[in-house]
């Protein structure tokens, strides 16, 4: 079965330093952290707060799901994977 992002909700995590969403894989949810410094690398804009943050997430959505089904492909079967600024590379 493919990973799906039915749901458009994100949330800015600033205690980690991350952006939180999720796809399905399934009927199983799959959680996925961004971190903020992955998103400041792969962004040409300001960032700085929350709005700012959220704001280039949306921005960058297409990119984001992409990287995030390549590494949950890797990592297929885990609940929760970490985005990082390595994987936009």
């Amino acid at each position: 079965m493919a990973l799906i992002f039915p749901n458009y909700s994100r949330s800015y995590d600033a205690g980690s330093g991350r952006i939180r969403f999720s796809g399905y894989d399934g009927m199983f949810e799959v959680r996925f952290l961004l971190e903020l410094d992955a998103l400041a690398k792969a962004y040409t804009g300001k960032l700085g707060t929350e709005k700012e943050y959220l704001s280039a997430f949306d921005d960058m959505r297409k990119a984001v799901l992409v990287v995030a089904e390549r590494i949950y492909g890797k990592r297929r079967g885990q609940t929760v994977c970490m985005l990082t600024a390595h994987d936009f590379t």
